[in-house]
Formats: C-alpha cells, sequence, structure tokens
C-alpha cells in the first residue's frame, strides 16, 4: 500500500438488509477476506461503503463488491463462493494482461459451464478443435471437470456415441490387492473424481442408467488393448502414472469421429523408481504433430481453497530450489 492510500465511496443498491447481511457474512467474515486478499480496508454504515487502499485494488473491491451484493440477492453468499468470485477477478485481470481469449460456454443438463480464466478458456477451445488434447498442471486446476463437461457436452449434442473413461491401474502408495472384486471394481474408487462430475452434470439416475446401458463405459487402462474407439469421447485421468507404453498403446486405440483429452500432473509421478512416465514422454514425443494440442496449467489456474494455490506455488518454487 502507497504512503498516501486512495479512497472510494459507493453505495449498493437496492437497499436490501437480508442481502447486505449475506454480504457481510457472519462477524463480517466475507468483508474481512476481500481486505486479506486485496490488500485493502473496508468499512460501513449501511449499504454505504467506503474502501481504502492502493488505486487498483479499491477499484476492484468495489467492482467484486457489487458483483457479490448481486449474487447474495439470489441467496447465501459462503466464504467459499467469495473466494471463487476473488480467484475469478484475478484470473479476469491476467486475461487482460495476456490478451482475449474467446470465451467458450459448455451445456451440460444440470449447468452451463465456463471456463474461469485464459488457460481453462484455451483449453476449453482447444478441446473443440482438436482431436487429441493434453490437460496438464496441479490438481484443482479444472482439467478432469472441464473434459468431463465436454464429454457430456458431445453426448448430448450427439456428436459421439458414447463417453469412456479410463485411468491406470497404478496406486500412489497403497496397494489395489487386498480389495474385493475384480480389476474394474478394485479401480472404481480411484475413479470417483469423474464419476463426482458426472453426476453434477448428468445426475444421478441418469448416470446409472447410461452406465447400464454403457453408453458410459469406466475402464482401467489395462481394459484398452486391443480395441479400437470410434465415434466416442475418451478420458484418461491421471496419465502422469502411465508407462511409456501404455500410453503409446491408449494413444493408437484413438478411432473415426472420437475426441481425446489427456490430463495428469507430471509432478505426481506414483510409478515405480526408474519408470518413465507416458505423459512426460508424450510431451516430448507429440509436441510438433498436427492436431494434438497441450494446455498446461500452473497454481495461478488453481480454483479451491486459496490455501492450495499456495500449497502449489511452495512445491513448486522448494522444487525449483533444489533442481538448483
Amino acid at each position: 500500500m502507497s504512503e498516501h492510500p486512495d479512497s472510494i465511496d459507493f453505495t449498493l443498491e437496492p437497499a436490501d438488509n437480508q442481502r447486505l447481511a449475506r454480504l457481510s457474512g457472519q462477524l463480517d467474515e466475507n468483508l474481512r477476506q476481500l481486505e486479506r486478499r486485496l490488500g485493502v480496508e473496508i468499512s460501513n454504515r449501511g449499504h454505504r461503503f467506503r474502501v481504502i487502499g492502493a488505486s487498483t485494488a479499491i477499484q476492484q473491491a468495489q467492482h467484486l463488491l457489487e458483483e457479490l451484493y448481486q449474487v447474495a440477492g439470489k441467496g447465501d453468499l459462503s466464504p467459499d463462493r467469495v473466494h471463487l468470485h476473488l480467484q475469478e477477478s484475478a484470473l479476469e485481470q491476467r486475461r487482460q494482461a495476456e490478451g482475449e481469449v474467446e470465451e467458450v460456454i459448455v451445456s451440460t443438463p444440470k449447468a452451463q459451464i465456463r471456463g474461469r480464466g485464459p488457460n481453462q478458456q484455451r483449453y476449453l477451445n482447444n478441446i473443440l478443435d482438436h482431436d487429441l488434447n493434453f490437460g496438464v498442471g496441479p490438481a484443482g486446476t479444472g482439467k478432469t471437470y472441464l473434459a468431463v463437461a465436454c464429454a457430456v457436452n458431445a453426448l448430448e449434442a450427439g456428436d459421439v456415441r458414447r463417453l469412456v473413461l479410463v485411468r491406470p491401474a497404478v496406486e500412489a502408495g497403497e496397494r489395489l490387492g487386498f480389495l474385493p472384486g475384480d480389476l474394474a471394481q478394485k479401480v472404481d474408487p480411484y475413479l470417483r473424481p469423474l464419476y463426482d462430475a458426472l453426476f453434477e452434470m448428468l445426475g444421478f439416475e441418469r448416470v446409472g442408467k447410461l452406465i447400464e446401458r454403457n453408453v458410459i463405459e469406466v475402464a482401467p487402462l489395462a481394459y484398452m488393448r486391443g480395441r479400437t474407439l470410434n465415434h466416442s469421447f475418451i478420458i484418461l485421468d491421471e496419465a502422469q502414472n502411465t508407462t511409456v507404453e501404455q500410453m503409446k498403446m491408449f494413444l493408437t486405440r484413438i478411432g473415426f469421429g472420437s475426441t481425446v483429452v489427456v490430463t495428469g500432473d507430471v509432478t505426481q509421478v506414483d510409478l515405480p523408481h526408474g519408470k518413465r512416465s507416458g505423459l512426460r514422454d508424450a510431451i516430448e514425443v507429440l509436441s510438433d504433430v498436427d492436431g494434438v494440442s497441450f494446455t498446461f496449467f500452473n497454481a495461478q489456474d488453481v480454483v479451491r481453497h486459496a490455501l492450495v494455490q499456495r500449497i502449489v506455488t511452495a512445491y513448486d518454487r522448494h522444487e525449483m530450489e533444489s533442481q538448483a
């Protein structure tokens, strides 16, 4: 903050005490969150607000308060939702700095989904324009969620006949062997993020019926060998845990009329020591191949709890220092 901070005064309209209470949150927790994130001081008497701080920060705070006040008119405003609006505001600044990216809105039966920030928008554009797409980056950046949204959209539009959700059967320090059932049932809990996204976009009953009819297929990567998948939308999740041979096998399963999205985080490889990640290898091998897109996410794209973004940044910094 500068030595002589600026201030701005404004009134939130229409006057609505219930909406104002939702905006402020319990014990003004929402206002305090805005203060901490933006480095400003917020005070109010009823619907009249004053914000003190750096010029750009107070303008951003005014914009957010007016936006959140409108949101509060439709229902409760949790700290989590305030965090997402704060993050979206920061991403909007990045979008302006990096140049405009065409906005894509993906329609699903339960919700309309749009990318938050330039990287997510670029990712959605890539999926619509390419047959093979890689989304690479840390957890919480929307790689899998947005891929599932595009898959549901393609299925609803009749562009594909089925969805195939694939994951390598590699444990993150655990062992699958003791779990009951066959390989598909053992891997099933590891596919939970894909299921959760499907439930949110299609509903529990519809997802269940589509799985019964084999319109949605959930399979371990090992089950892909020998198959050719035509007119399908295929998502390979946790691809950092594929071997080079598995990745090559999977990518050669692509048939006519199919779209493939491969997601993973190259910093979270759980393969045995000495085994090269198929995702790392594919990034190098396919970097110049026409028809293949790559979207690389970073800590700034994380749309989970603010602490997650700081954790990812800290690990990235530590890794860079260790390599140095």
